[in-house]
């Protein structure tokens, strides 16, 4: 086997070894435990379906490095990610008022939208082959509707849970629209997703608009 097709089982490993590391006492074990729910589902089923659908390397890395950051904010919580100590900067956001807010759930939002985009052109190429303007807009919608799916989960889990539980799963930290300002995150990254696809990938606006189909 060479090594291109060997990555991904790399990144697998690679990623377990990391997810083992922060499995090991989380802040907050129950919280870890639900959002661990998305690796449970996501992980194993990609690598079940890796030889039916093969993304490309670059797509696994992306998915890599989503899942990272998403694994990282499991660990901490995503409200207690201690970012500002990382980057030397433990007096920002410290005082009253918005800048007090942990924003670490914001950039995976973001970063979830840009990170999975690759993947889903790909899935889209490879199962659907949507045309003209569709291929551009069916995998950005498909994004932008798993984003609003996500936050109707949380919503349901923090109900069904309540509690301190609820609170640490939702994350809101007091911003009544916490929800839609995730959302308009997820959408910002899907559409720089799109842009960068596009411009790291010329063959792709080919295959937007393949001959005969001006």
């Amino acid at each position: 086997m060479k090594p291109a097709e060997r990555y991904p089982a790399v990144l697998l490993l690679a990623f377990g070894a990391f997810w083992t590391a922060l499995a090991i006492a989380p802040s907050y074990r129950q919280d870890w435990l639900l959002e661990n729910v998305l690796i449970i589902v996501a992980v194993p089923l990609l690598a079940a379906t890796s030889r039916s659908l093969r993304f490309s390397n670059f797509a696994y890395t992306c998915l890599f490095a989503f899942f990272v950051l998403h694994v990282i904010g499991a660990h901490y919580t995503y409200s207690e990610v201690p970012w500002r100590e990382w980057l030397h900067l433990q007096g920002a956001g410290t005082g009253p008022g918005p800048a007090s807010r942990n924003n670490y759930d914001r950039f995976v939002h973001f970063c979830y939208g840009l990170l999975v985009f690759p993947a889903v052109w790909e899935l889209f190429a490879a199962r659907a082959n949507p045309q003209r303007i569709w291929r551009y807009v069916m995998p950005v919608m498909f994004l932008m509707a798993h984003s609003v799916i996500y936050e109707l989960i949380e919503w349901g889990a923090a109900v069904m849970f309540g509690g301190d539980l609820g609170v640490a799963y939702l994350g809101t930290q007091g911003d009544e629209w916490d929800a839609q300002k995730d959302m308009a995150m997820a959408v910002a990254g899907v559409l720089v997703g799109l842009l960068l696809t596009l411009a790291v990938n010329p063959s792709a606006r080919r295959t937007a608009n393949p001959a005969g189909n001006q």
